[in-house]
């Protein structure tokens, strides 16, 4: 069987049948014809969406990594703090795996991973496919799994519900930046159409 008619086949997640690869339009769902389980789906405008989002999650980064996300008053003192602030304090107190695993979990991996969705769709949008984009690609499945951004929003709204308590709290700009960041880089798995890139740089390398 040629390298042709093998990009033309897909098999099915739950019976593990082969089946002839189907033209979607936009908006079409495909079905297994074994088990009837869904096969996948070809999304409306994904590219677009895909570079909307993208842009406004990196355009996101400066104001959720440098403002404030909250501030604490207590006996007549008041502190805030943003997320390079907590880096930098978990770095003063000699916590440098911490402050390292924050930096790359928060910070340098979904700036990538939002770079590399961005650059992809740029590519195809514009008719620039080539070979090496299957490595941005690949790149960007593995990343995808080390975005932890929810959890360090997750361990922020923690402290705010124990601190709530003990002082009188602030909520910044830093956290409406950090909401909207995790909210664009979940919609950036939403909105990719991983099937049709794939499909589009496996016909780059025929």
């Amino acid at each position: 069987m040629s390298h042709s008619s093998i990009n033309n086949m897909l098999a099915c997640h739950q019976c593990d049948s082969l089946l002839p690869m189907p033209l979607l339009s936009e908006g079409q769902k495909a079905y297994c014809g074994c088990c009837g389980a869904a096969l996948f789906s070809k999304k409306k405008d994904a590219i677009n969406r895909t570079i909307a989002v993208a842009i406004a999650g990196l355009l996101l980064l400066l104001p959720a990594i440098l403002l404030p996300i909250i501030g604490i008053g207590a006996a007549g003192l008041y502190n805030d703090a943003s997320l390079v602030d907590c880096i930098t304090v978990l770095i003063d107190t000699r916590n440098y795996i911490i402050a390292f695993a924050v930096f790359m979990f928060t910070i340098a991996i979904p700036t990538v991973r939002l770079f590399t969705a961005l650059y992809i769709s740029l590519c195809i949008k514009f008719n620039r496919t080539k070979p090496s984009l299957l490595v941005f690609f690949r790149s960007y499945h593995i990343l995808d799994t080390w975005t932890m951004i929810h959890v360090f929003f997750m361990g922020v709204i923690i402290s705010m519900y124990k601190l709530s308590s003990l002082a009188d709290m602030t909520i910044d700009g830093g956290l409406f930046s950090l909401v909207l960041l995790l909210l664009c880089s979940t919609l950036v798995s939403v909105t990719m159409d991983q099937h049709s890139i794939w499909h589009k740089l496996e016909q780059a390398l025929e």
